[in-house]
């Protein structure tokens, strides 16, 4: 690589003559090539070019110069050093006798030929970039300032190289300065170095021999994407507001509408449940990703709270840290450049008198569990930039599909907020824990998207729903959807195909295969035999209202009627 140093070795010439001391020397070559005699008191060279025939030597007098013998594993700084005092350096392996030598004229020669390519590799690199990068001296001197710097910050580079660069910025807003101070790095840290800008930054102090001896920084324009950012937030909000609204308008009698099973352990969930009514306990949601953990949060609150009180939702894990304690408790006008002039209220107040679901609670950042905590104990919250306090009331309803437990041992969780969270505990089985909700489920979402495609989709057929039934669902109900929602699409004839399954479920076994009786029928009757006794089940659960079992199946009445009448046949 043409770009590092040699090796001592690759310096190393063998174009020589070595003699021991005496009083005449004679030079029986016609080259030009230098010649080591050693005396008692050391080695000398000169080249042979300088020597005559019969001549006396002299070692005190031109053209003899002293010298002395390195080993060949020396460091190439300590070599260096001493070209600075002997223009020939003689080199010695595990033999005594020298084997090679070094001379000045050419190791200067090759570093400042690895400078040469080291210097081409980095102008080229810095002028690839697409990013803006910056490296100040220790005196704080701009050194570099690459064409993207030149576009985030509008300075041209032969206005700013070789001047301080809070010149240009203030000292506050400099991370690299504090990276050349303090020795500290920071990587993609959200930055503000100027009012209008905010930039993605990584800063690494640059050392030589453990001093540093300069800063650099890689910063990348993230402005328009804070902005839209926040015009999502705001949008959400207004869409949850109008949700909000329109079940006002709507208002349903069933908290669990939209919960949709009638295994024992979704029968055992809704009675808990059913149970937390006048109640202000803090409720901790658990289960798998995609179980459906904001609708049983949802039917927390609806059955606890009054038709008007707020539903307000917030994911922990899609917010920047950054924004986060601004979106939680809102901000006073002027708090912070770029603040909305009129403030804005935090979810917190937005959720007065009504229940904050913190969903993926598990993602929320250190800092804002300790400002959470607070809250929750005290009752009452500063706005960021406000002084006066504000009194909180607002019931917490939390979910996660990590184990809190784990990350409160590993450091990533405060075992206070832990204890806080976890009064009233609900762990939402995962779908193949409860395999016979499958049926209502799917009946559900292909009822569903049946109206959104406008697809006449009537049912699902007995091999498809045999696939279903077999199937695992690692992505649980959320994967159980989009499966629906596949079949569908692609049911443009109104005939569900078993080839139109996602890959996944096609011709995959279920883990825990179900344990079939010895004298098996035909498959058709088996589906049909497990069918009815779905059916009975749920009139069962009705107290025998048919209308109420065929909507709790997703079916219609003359459908459920068919299919008992078929049954008893």
């Amino acid at each position: 690589m043409k770009h590092k140093l040699p090796a001592l070795t690759d310096f190393m010439q063998t174009n020589m003559l070595i003699s021991r001391y005496h009083e005449h020397f004679f030079v029986h070559t016609k080259a030009d090539i230098p010649v080591f005699l050693e005396e008692a008191e050391g080695w000398h060279v000169t080249r042979s070019s300088y020597l005559s025939v019969d001549k006396k030597i002299d070692f005190t007098q031109p053209p003899w110069e002293k010298t002395t013998v390195i080993h060949a594993d020396l460091p190439l700084s300590q070599v260096i050093s001493l070209l600075g005092d002997y223009p020939y350096l003689l080199i010695a392996q595990e033999a005594p006798e020298p084997v090679g030598y070094l001379e000045r004229s050419r190791v200067l020669q090759a570093i400042f030929e690895s400078y040469e390519v080291l210097e081409a590799y980095f102008e080229t690199m810095i002028k690839t970039m697409d990013a803006s990068i910056s490296v100040i001296d220790e005196q704080a001197r701009i050194m570099v300032w690459t064409e993207g710097a030149e576009s985030i910050f509008s300075l041209k580079q032969k206005d700013v190289i070789g001047k301080p660069i809070t010149d240009f910025f203030p000292l506050e807003m400099l991370e690299t300065i504090q990276s050349l101070k303090s020795g500290h790095s920071l990587y993609r840290h959200q930055h503000q170095p100027r009012e209008d800008l905010v930039v993605l930054i990584n800063t690494n102090p640059i050392f030589l021999h453990d001093k540093i001896i300069g800063a650099v920084a890689a910063e990348t324009d993230i402005t328009s994407q804070v902005r839209l950012n926040q015009e999502l937030l705001n949008a959400n909000k207004k869409v949850n507001h109008l949700q909000q609204e329109m079940a006002k308008l709507s208002p349903s009698a069933d908290p669990f509408q939209q919960i949709k099973g009638t295994s024992l352990a979704i029968r055992q969930i809704k009675s808990m449940i059913q149970k937390l009514n006048a109640t202000e306990a803090t409720v901790l949601i658990l289960g798998e990703s995609g179980v459906g953990k904001e609708l049983f949060a949802k039917a927390v609150h609806d059955v606890r709270e009054g038709a008007n009180a707020p539903f307000v939702a917030i994911n922990c894990g899609a917010i920047s840290p950054t924004l986060f304690e601004s979106e939680l408790f809102g901000y006073e006008k002027g708090a912070f450049s770029g603040a909305d002039q009129k403030g804005k209220k935090g979810m917190i107040e937005l959720a007065r008198g009504g229940t904050l679901f913190l969903d993926e609670v598990g993602e929320m950042p250190l800092d804002m569990q300790v400002k959470l905590l607070r809250v929750l104990q005290e009752r009452k919250y500063y706005p960021v930039g406000g002084t006066k306090q504000i009194e909180a009331d607002f019931r917490v309803v939390a979910a996660t599909n990590k184990n809190l437990e784990d990350l409160v041992k590993e450091g990533r969780f405060r075992e206070d907020l832990f204890y806080r969270l976890n009064v009233v505990t609900l762990k939402i089985p995962p779908l193949r824990q409860r395999i016979e909700d499958t049926i209502e489920l799917a009946h559900f979402f292909l009822y569903e998207f049946s109206l959104r495609y406008n697809r006449p989709v009537h049912a699902i057929s007995q091999n498809v729903m045999q696939n279903l039934l077999q199937y695992d669902w690692p992505g649980n109900i959320r994967e159980l959807r989009n499966a629906i929602e596949r079949l569908v699409v692609f049911a443009t004839d109104g005939v569900m195909k078993e080839e139109d399954l996602p890959y996944s479920l096609q011709g995959q076994p279920k883990v825990s295969p179900i344990e079939l009786p010895d004298d098996l029928i035909s498959l058709q009757e088996e589906l049909e035999a497990h069918e009815r006794r779905v059916i009975l089940r749920a009139i069962e659960l009705e107290n025998g209202n048919k209308q109420a079992a065929a909507k709790r199946l997703g079916i219609s009445r003359a459908t459920l009627y068919n299919k008992l009448n078929k049954a008893d046949q």
